[in-house]
């Protein structure tokens, strides 16, 4: 027989093409006719008359709106607007009733697979399309293929979860694949069929918003681009083959999304609780959430809910705080991602679902299982509670455990005890070798350890030191140990455990070479407090009435920072002189200890006696300057001195580097002006200048030391106005007045304070 021609091999095909689209157009007639006779039977249902009357009834009807009378027809019944073309832009609507019908009545994959090739991809041009559905492990599994041919198919029959593929990465992601003209030059992942430039398409399948499998089409040649009609129609089929292939097939009992829901049975069984959980993605493909599906009969959650209460709702929604990072959420992210099993504590369990952590909570284990994850609750007993804090209470304590089975003579020792001997893992040492690997001066006391065990069958202790075997290293080591016995008394085994005592025993060596030179210190150190605390003590006054003059209430206060705390060299004296003048005076050494307390003595006492010669304030702050620069060592401080006349109620004072003194008066606290003043110690040629205040009956006069406002939050300038807002406090008398300043004046540099109240009667 001749083999045809070219041109009989066109003219066959154009025949075919001629033939499938007045098929197509047949198929659309009777879209567009059932559509039409089903609005005509809700007309007559409706009008209660004849079948002409109300096909009649729907022409006039469309003229009347300007539509077709299928366009109306549609809208009457609800329908989408059926083609009345007939056209070829893709499978139209008749193609996808058809197909639809033909799918839903399909007994298999392969069936329904062919109904989409046959009855609507063909009109597109698509040549072969294939079906995949995901498997309890996450691979995919082959549901139905029509075109590729069965070496193909059973090529593609199963696709591995870790497999580069692009059916895979679309089930897995949930995002679609447009390739016009073949994959990009760069891709090199492998491709199913023999139209390796042609145009393919990658679809997820989805039931109920829950990603299910993949769906891939295939054209023999490339195409310039999808058009939108032709990618709606696309997406349409893919929902139907989801619907289909989710659907019941006669005879199976079982839905092909769940050929292994076997498995939900037999962790049923095998499982306290269990539930299986779907990922909702976003549509980036991203894990958004995950809908709970399955949950055995006997689960309750650590609120008490069932599968009644949980199955068809979210994750999130039930269990809104494993939303935070690190969360159960997170870790079901994580099993779903990458296979890997995940455990979260009931601990973390009850923190995340808000329960009450007194009564136990069940542990969570997570691992993947078809597009979702299984979740199992686990309710650990005394023996899983207590193998973590037993390891971790062994790595604390630097502990390696170990076990001699003396009749096998097979020897167990953990990794701990392993790392402490530098022994290589899986070789360790008998108990009759262990005198081997200890220096010479230590064989006894290992000889002794092992006889109360073998030959007294007594517990025994024993600390000696080990040579390691990988670094010839020397390890302090106690060493515990228990016989085991048979009911006839015979020792069958020995178990204990090995402590590295190094890094205690080397800080033991320390401590003992360090110990006295620490204790004279100590001792030296506190005769200086001692000695420093009487220094203060004998110059300070601590009464409450201070030495008075006429004319004056005089309340002075000193505050330390605190128990234990260095004293420091805050001073302050009033004094009657010879002239019957007032000598006011409050100081501040800088430093702590008995350095301060050394310095303030020698300040405080060479004021004392230079103010006996009637010299001023000023003159008397300069004397003290030139003391602590040429006749000392380091003193450096701040006073405010001043001399009080009683006949003229005046004040005529001067200062070194202090905070003014402030005059409460009428109710109204104000600091005095400031007159010129370097610090004592830190120039030999500053001079000090006076000024005067006139007194009233009534006034207040407050000097004090910066310890008594000052903070390490806020700048000196506020810290004295609040002090302002304490000192404007009604005055009943002086001495409680004193003792309300200084409980309210707030300081926070763990420094001593000193307060001077003088009330002029």
């Amino acid at each position: 027989m001749a083999e045809p021609s070219d041109t009989d091999v066109a003219r066959l095909k154009a025949l075919v093409a001629q033939q499938r689209q007045e098929l197509d157009r047949l198929h659309s007639q009777t879209v567009v006719r059932s559509v039409i006779d089903l609005a005509s039977g809700v007309l007559m249902e409706q009008l209660g008359c004849s079948p002409v009357d109300a096909r009649r009834q729907l022409e006039r009807l469309a003229r009347e709106s300007g539509d077709t009378v299928a366009g109306l027809a549609a809208q009457i019944t609800h329908q989408p607007p059926p083609d009345e073309s007939g056209g070829q832009d893709g499978p139209g609507p008749g193609g996808l009733s058809l197909a639809w019908a033909a799918a839903t009545a399909a007994t298999d994959g392969t069936a329904v697979a062919a109904a989409l090739l046959d009855e609507a991809l063909a009109a597109a041009g698509a040549v072969a399309v294939a079906l995949w559905l995901l498997e309890p492990d996450g691979g995919l599994e082959l549901a139905g293929q029509a075109g590729f041919g069965p070496q193909e198919a059973g090529r593609w029959r199963r696709i591995h979860p870790d497999m580069r593929a692009v059916p895979m990465e679309v089930a897995r992601d949930g995002i679609e694949i447009w390739w016009p003209s073949g994959p990009p030059k760069d891709d090199d992942r492998p491709l199913m069929g023999r139209w390796p430039g042609g145009a393919r398409a990658s679809l997820p399948l989805r039931d109920s918003g829950v990603t299910v499998g993949s769906m891939v089409v295939c054209w023999p040649d490339p195409l310039p681009e999808f058009p939108a009609p032709l990618r709606r129609q696309l997406d349409a089929l893919a929902d139907l083959a989801a619907h289909a292939l989710s659907a019941q097939i006669p005879g199976s009992g079982q839905t092909p999304r769940y050929r292994g829901a076997w498995a939900f049975g037999l962790m049923d069984g095998l499982l306290e609780g269990f539930l299986f959980a779907h990922a909702v993605r976003d549509s980036c493909g991203e894990v958004a959430d995950f809908r709970i599906e399955h949950a055995s009969a006997g689960f309750r959650d650590p609120a008490g809910r069932g599968g009644t209460e949980l199955v068809g709702r979210r994750l999130l929604e039930m269990y809104p705080g494993t939303a935070a990072a690190g969360g159960l959420f997170d870790c079901c992210v994580t099993a779903l991602s990458t296979g890997d099993p995940q455990y979260v504590s009931g601990e973390r369990v009850a923190a995340q679902t808000g329960q009450d952590a007194a009564e136990p909570v069940p542990a969570v284990r997570i691992a993947r299982l078809y597009d979702g994850v299984a979740v199992a609750w686990h309710g650990a007993d005394d023996a899983d509670r207590f193998v973590p804090l037993l390891q971790m209470a062994q790595r604390m304590g630097r502990i390696g455990s170990w076990e001699e089975n003396l009749r096998t003579g097979e020897v167990h020792w953990t990794q701990a005890a392993f790392a402490l001997f530098g022994q290589p893992a899986g070789v360790p040492v008998p108990l009759a070798d262990l005198d081997t690997r200890v220096p010479a001066d230590d064989v006894p006391v290992v000889r002794g350890f092992r006889d109360a065990l073998l030959g007294d069958h007594i517990e025994s202790g024993a600390a000696f030191r080990v040579i390691r075997a990988d670094d010839g290293s020397v390890r302090q080591v106690r060493a515990y140990a228990e016989p085991v016995t048979d009911p006839a008394g015979t020792v069958i085994a020995v178990r204990g455990a090995y402590q590295d005592l190094s890094a205690d025993y080397h800080t033991w060596v320390a401590f003992a070479a360090t110990r006295e030179q620490l204790a004279d210190t100590e001792e030296r150190a506190e005769e200086e407090h001692r000695l420093a605390v009487r220094l203060q003590q004998a110059i300070t006054p601590r009464s409450s009435e201070p030495v008075a003059a006429a004319g004056l209430d005089v309340a002075a206060r000193y505050r330390p920072s605190g128990p234990g705390s260095l004293v420091s060299g805050d001073w302050y004296d009033t004094v009657l002189l010879p002239s019957k003048e007032v000598l006011m005076v409050v100081g501040d050494i800088a430093g702590h200890g008995l350095d301060a307390v050394t310095g303030m003595v020698t300040i405080r006492n060479s004021l004392r006696g230079l103010a006996v010669t009637g010299a001023g304030p000023g003159t008397l702050l300069g004397w003290l300057n030139s003391a602590a620069c040429h006749l000392s060592e380091g003193i450096v401080g701040t006073a405010v001195c001043g001399l009080y006349d009683p006949v003229g109620r005046s004040l005529r004072w001067a200062r070194a580097g202090h905070l003014p003194p402030i005059l409460v008066r009428d109710g109204r606290a104000s600091t005095l002006a400031l007159p010129h003043g370097l610090l004592l110690g830190a120039d030999p040629d500053a001079a000090y200048t006076e000024m005067t205040t006139s007194l009233r009956p009534g006034d207040v006069l407050l000097l004090f030391t910066d310890g008594l406002i000052e903070r390490r939050d806020r700048p000196i300038d506020d810290a004295l106005d609040a002090l302002l807002q304490v000192a404007s406090a009604p005055v009943a008398d002086i001495s409680s007045y004193a003792d309300y300043v200084v409980a309210q004046a707030m300081s926070n540099t763990d420094d001593d304070a000193c307060l001077v109240a003088v009330h002029v009667r």
